[in-house]
């Protein structure tokens, strides 16, 4: 039996569909109030053969940090694939934020070491991944100067799934870059296509790695079918600019893309009123100065070591917003969160 964390999130929902594909048996987590319709209605909207599929789900109530909830949930598992995480750059999310996803993969390893479950996979990001130099491979070493909350909690995540390689545990890790795929479009890389869809103005500079779901999802198996344990590595498809991203994103929506790029002083100077706003009103923050400064480096990531290992060929962006883009216009107000 295979059990699934972030089942209702983007990598996890569609790791579901490929695991059951091949015919794998699959439990997955989710908390009482997570929304199934949603992950529902992405199986139905790639066919009706897919959205058969769902019923087949054996669905498990309960929480990272819900040791009793989990040790149910780990009945007769033999593999577990821990994609669940929180994603925030305020902050004020910090403590949150170590909670599920430092203490949360803890639990998820030490439950796999005590239950001598065979096999961990973890979906961790190119956040943990330092340097400056390019391209980026796995080699290089983390670097906590600059570090956002997300990247830290990450890392710190990623130490656990290091100790439960040591400790015999067979692990994979990828860091996947942005990851683009339909069904989301209020969370995450969703939403780009929602922001662009609503007229957004401005293009962010910067680069960074970007992968599809389904290339993700593929990468679990290529890795293991080769053996190679308790390492990781990194997704990426291309390395592009935001500003490429967005706009190909527009074309593909047929809407009017981003005719401006954010100088680097306006960054500044937006982060700044970021604070000033969330300050005044309670409310969460949007840029922090982390993420602001972070723009300032182009980062460019290698893939060559997965590519080499698996001969996996990673599907071309374009292709890749093509695809999203076309399931937004057919089932994107179906599919929202």
């Amino acid at each position: 039996m295979i059990f699934i964390t972030g089942g209702t999130g983007l990598v996890g929902s569609h790791l579901l569909i490929r695991l059951l594909q091949s015919g794998q048996s699959v439990k997955a987590l989710c908390r009482p109030e997570s929304d199934l319709g949603k992950v529902s209605a992405l199986f139905e909207s790639y066919g009706p053969e897919t959205g058969a599929l769902f019923p087949k789900i054996k669905w498990v109530e309960g929480d990272l940090n819900d040791l009793p909830s989990l040790i149910h949930a780990f009945e007769e598992v033999t593999e577990v694939y821990h994609c669940a995480a929180l994603i925030s750059f305020d902050p004020k999310d910090r403590e949150l934020l170590h909670n599920i996803n430092h203490k949360g993969t803890q639990n998820i390893v030490n439950l796999c070491l005590k239950k001598e479950v065979r096999r961990l996979y973890y979906c961790s990001s190119i956040a943990t991944i330092g340097g400056i130099k390019s391209p980026i491979t796995e080699n290089d070493l983390w670097d906590f100067s600059g570090s956002n909350v997300y990247a830290t909690s990450k890392h710190l995540a990623e130490m656990e799934v290091w100790r439960g390689g040591q400790e015999g545990l067979e692990t994979v890790i990828v860091n996947p870059g942005v990851i683009f795929g339909p069904g989301f479009w209020n969370q995450g890389s969703g939403v780009f296509f929602t922001a662009v869809a609503s007229g957004l103005k401005y293009a962010l500079p910067g680069s960074t790695g970007f992968v599809g779901v389904w290339d993700v999802v593929k990468s679990f198996e290529a890795i293991a079918d080769k053996e190679r344990f308790n390492q990781r590595f990194i997704l990426v498809a291309e390395n592009l600019k935001y500003s490429e991203v967005l706009s190909q994103i527009a074309d593909v929506l047929n809407v009017p893309g981003p005719k401006k790029q954010l100088k680097q002083w306006q960054l500044e100077c937006l982060w700044r009123l970021d604070w000033l706003r969330a300050t005044l009103t309670r409310g969460p923050r949007k840029l922090s100065r982390a993420t602001a400064r972070n723009l300032r480096i182009p980062r460019v990531y290698s893939a060559d070591k997965v590519e080499d290992l698996t001969g996996l060929q990673f599907q071309p962006i374009a292709d890749v917003i093509r695809r999203c883009g076309d399931h937004y216009t057919k089932n994107g107000k179906g599919t929202q969160s």
